[in-house]
């Protein structure tokens, strides 16, 4: 049995599959638009990430800078005599 006695009665043409390689081609084009829309955000949402982080790295420095501004304040207070 050859391919063309599988198909049967259905015959298809060189304008059935012109005509569906151009429909496959359009949905090629559509995706690919909206793919660079999606690079475009995931570009945009990386610069806001990379500006969070810059903004970000003062808080915990100053943190410790008070933790230790604390404790030698603590520590002058506590040898002076002031602690009870």
């Amino acid at each position: 049995m050859t391919q063309l006695d599988q198909l049967g009665p259905v015959s298809i043409g060189a304008r059935e599959i012109y005509d569906e390689l151009k429909t496959v081609g359009v949905k090629v084009d559509h995706v690919s638009s909206q793919l660079d829309g999606v690079v475009a955000d995931v570009a945009d949402h990386e610069t806001r990430l990379r500006a969070i982080e810059r903004n970000r790295w003062p808080l915990p420095a100053l943190a410790a800078l008070v933790a230790v501004a604390s404790l030698v304040l603590t520590l002058i207070t506590f040898i002076k005599g002031g602690g009870a």
